[in-house]
């Protein structure tokens, strides 16, 4: 069993999201990642939160630096936007044809606590690096996108020519199957959920499974990868939900 990312048994995960929860996942997704309060006060009240309700997790988010008010209306703190750029990333990642390569990344950096190591194992981690070996990871060198610098004092980077067949390699780095079956998963319950507040339950999971995807070349993937299909449904929920609310919003 690969080790990277935990097992799943294909079941969605479908926490119930607090009006906090329900907050970020519509500010995560606008862009800009702004919204005005009426636009905010409709859309909560679409997915059965209360005015005081919102008004109270509102006010606890500005003071744990989430939000920050604005003229009309409330936008994501400076802290939360890298969150965001994952998210986009996850939703929209930047490619390149593969001709091959792998990237290499080791750990050369020693002498870090705990808590250090699990902080460079989630960095890792949210690059779509997997860990062969203690302090080796690899993927395939198909992202657009360079390590950060930062990285540079712990970790050394270069490019490979695994010998093992690439499709194998793959398939011990990260449990494909398993992110498949719940995408899948994903997908039906979407398709038969019609409830507001259970699709944005729903379509919140889908951004977390979306950030799991380990983003392979299309010839290391097993047949009928849905991929592609959950940040389709993703992408037109959001226009759709962003945008019909603005319109509503403007005729009042």
């Amino acid at each position: 069993m690969p080790m990277n990312v935990p097992a799943r048994s294909g079941a969605p995960d479908l926490r119930p999201l607090s009006a906090r929860s329900a907050v970020l996942s519509l500010l995560l997704g606008a862009h800009p990642p702004e919204l005005p309060v009426r636009e905010l006060v409709r859309l909560m009240e679409g997915f059965d939160v209360g005015g005081s309700t919102l008004r109270a997790a509102l006010s606890r988010m500005v003071t744990a630096g989430d939000l920050r008010r604005t003229d009309g209306g409330y936008r994501l703190s400076d802290r939360l936007l890298d969150r965001q750029r994952r998210q986009d990333d996850a939703v929209h990642p930047r490619t390149r044809a593969w001709d091959g390569d792998w990237e290499m990344a080791v750990i050369t950096a020693t002498g870090r606590g705990p808590a250090e190591r699990a902080d460079l194992r989630t960095r890792l981690t949210a690059l779509r690096l997997a860990e062969l070996r203690e302090g080796v990871w690899l993927r395939p060198a198909n992202l657009t996108r360079v390590l950060p610098g930062d990285l540079e004092q712990v970790v050394r980077h270069y490019t490979a020519r695994p010998a093992r067949p690439s499709a194998e390699l793959a398939g011990t780095l990260w449990p494909l199957e398993d992110w498949s079956d719940t995408a899948r998963a994903l997908l039906a319950h979407i398709a038969d959920e019609t409830r507001p507040a259970g699709r944005l339950t729903a379509f919140a999971a889908v951004v977390r499974h979306l950030l799991a995807d380990p983003v392979l070349p299309p010839g290391l993937l097993p047949a009928g990868w849905p991929g592609a299909e959950l940040r389709a449904a993703y992408t037109d929920y959001q226009r759709d939900l962003i945008g019909e609310v603005r319109t509503r919003v403007r005729g009042t």
